[in-house]
């Protein structure tokens, strides 16, 4: 990330980050002072992540080791980057101070806590963003817009494969290995996919089965975990944590499923399924849309190498498609170049208000969807059926945070 300046000027928009590691580079994206925006408030409860902040932030970045702290006075948004389980009470006590929030996905850890976070966003008033950058990811786009125009004819059926070849690594050494934290890595990890997968289908999930197990990280004996105030990449080493097996420092509790697998029924018949494996060689996901006249698939999921392929005549085997749409050149940042992006829709939502990519309703949904697939899977299967939000708390998202006037109001 280049260089900016750290003088903060007077019409900048003031900002917070709570929560110093590793997804905390989504802030850095939004600090430019004297451009419009400037980090100037930053908040870890651990002291020792508070040197980040001034690496990061500059000099005049004010400490907190509390939420509490900051106030609507202070700054005008705050992004909520934070271990999984705190994001619920987090994103609620900023609500209720009237302070914006962006909040990293997933949006909370089970269905109940994200329909707070709705619920108090819609009596407040107060703005809420969730962090979905895979809506900015230019495969992603390149998909949708394809069936969007019609490519493939109708869609009915999505079908995901997600190989998370770093899972160990990423997943299995610190907090995310825990389930209280997370629920499972089926809904943390799997909140990205199931998310896309309602995109692409323009359906949410309404009845899901599911089966998996921890199937090779289970066995590892060493749970030393890592070492006070390290954050991943710190312990992340690509060339020697191979194979899976070989790997040591887990958390201290693993008990979430390195492997899972869940098939869903959407709303209007479409149908979808979902696999995740935290121990493969190689990282990437997989999407494969079936239309009623056609089917695409992905190719590698972000860089300038990945590409979309569509077939719409009948064949054999073949690797040549009938439409190839290779991804264009990525614009600097994560994720493909949409973590800057994804920012960018925020702070223009901050400012200006309207429509987003993202939606708090289909965070909640992908939330949904995961918890409903955590319950079947450790049910043995057992079906279950994905409870939606209430028509009124749907309104007003889908009105930009805005509530419908009344029948009897005077519309002018």
């Amino acid at each position: 990330m280049t260089d900016t300046p750290t003088s903060t000027s007077a019409g900048d928009l003031r900002l917070a980050v709570i929560g110093l590691g590793l997804r905390a580079s989504v802030a850095r994206h939004a600090h430019r002072p004297g451009e419009g925006q400037a980090v100037v408030a930053a908040v870890d409860t651990d002291p020792r992540a508070h040197r980040r902040a001034r690496e990061w932030f500059g000099d005049e970045v004010r400490l907190h080791t509390g939420h509490r702290e900051l106030t609507s006075a202070d700054v005008d948004a705050a992004f909520v980057i934070t271990p999984d389980d705190t994001h619920e009470e987090l994103v609620v006590d900023l609500l209720e101070a009237g302070i914006p929030v962006f909040v990293e996905k997933p949006l909370a850890i089970t269905t109940a806590g994200c329909d707070r976070v709705l619920d108090t966003a819609r009596r407040t008033g107060t703005r809420l963003y969730v962090g979905h950058n895979m809506r900015h990811m230019p495969v992603v786009r390149t998909m949708r817009d394809l069936i969007r125009r019609g490519e493939i004819g109708e869609v009915k059926a999505v079908w995901c494969r997600h190989f998370v070849g770093h899972g160990g690594d990423f997943y299995f050494k610190d907090w995310h290995a825990d389930r209280r934290r997370t629920t499972s890595l089926l809904l943390q990890k799997g909140a990205h996919d199931l998310d896309v997968i309602h995109w692409l289908a323009g359906a949410y999930t309404e009845h899901v089965t599911a089966l998996g197990g921890l199937t090779v990280y289970g066995d590892l004996p060493d749970r030393s975990g890592q070492p006070a105030g390290a954050v991943m990449p710190d312990w992340y080493d690509p060339e020697n944590n191979w194979p899976p097996r070989s790997l040591t420092g887990l958390n201290p509790v693993v008990d979430v499923e390195d492997l899972s697998m869940m098939t869903m029924r959407l709303e209007g018949g479409v149908h979808a399924s979902y696999q995740q494996c935290h121990y493969t060689p190689d990282y990437w996901r997989n999407y494969t849309v079936i239309g009623t006249e056609g089917r695409l698939e992905n190719f590698g999921d972000h860089g300038d190498s990945a590409e979309v392929r569509v077939w719409k005549r009948r064949s054999g085997y073949r690797t040549d498609a009938d439409l190839v749409v290779p991804m264009p050149e990525q614009p600097a940042g994560g994720h493909g170049g949409s973590d800057p992006l994804l920012v960018a829709e925020f702070l223009r939502f901050i400012r200006e208000g309207g429509a987003t990519d993202t939606s708090p309703v289909a965070a909640r949904e992908a939330v949904a969807a995961g918890c409903a697939a955590t319950e079947s899977l450790r049910s043995d299967g057992k079906p279950v059926t994905v409870r939606r939000p209430r028509p009124e708390v749907i309104r007003y998202f889908e009105r930009g945070q805005r509530e419908p006037l009344p029948d009897t109001a005077v519309r002018r």
